[in-house]
C-alpha cells in the first residue's frame, strides 16, 4: 500500500515540527527550566505525534476502502490494533 503523497507531505511537516518541539523540551530540561512550560511543550509534542499517526492510519484506510474488489486489503483487526496503539 502506498500512502497519498499530498497527505503525507502534511504529516512529514507535522513530524518535523514535533521534532523541533522535542528538541526544545530537551533544551528546556538541560537548562533547568520550570516544570510547567516543559510539560506544556511535551504535551504539544505528544499531540502532534498522535495526530500524525491518525493521519497515516486514515490515509491507509481510505486506500483500503477504495479497492472493493480486494477484500484482503482491509484488515479490521489490524486497524483496531493500530488505533489502540495511539490511544
Amino acid at each position: 500500500m502506498e500512502l497519498d503523497a499530498s497527505e503525507m507531505g502534511k504529516v512529514v511537516n507535522r513530524l518535523k515540527r514535533a521534532q523541533g518541539q522535542l528538541t526544545a523540551v530537551v533544551r528546556m530540561i538541560e537548562e533547568g527550566q520550570d516544570c510547567e512550560p516543559v510539560v506544556t511543550q511535551l504535551s504539544a509534542v505528544s499531540k502532534a505525534l498522535d495526530r500524525a499517526g491518525f493521519a497515516i492510519i486514515a490515509s491507509g484506510m481510505k486506500q483500503c476502502l477504495r479497492d472493493p474488489d480486494n477484500e484482503d486489503t482491509l484488515d479490521v483487526e489490524k486497524l483496531q490494533k493500530l488505533f489502540l496503539s495511539l490511544a
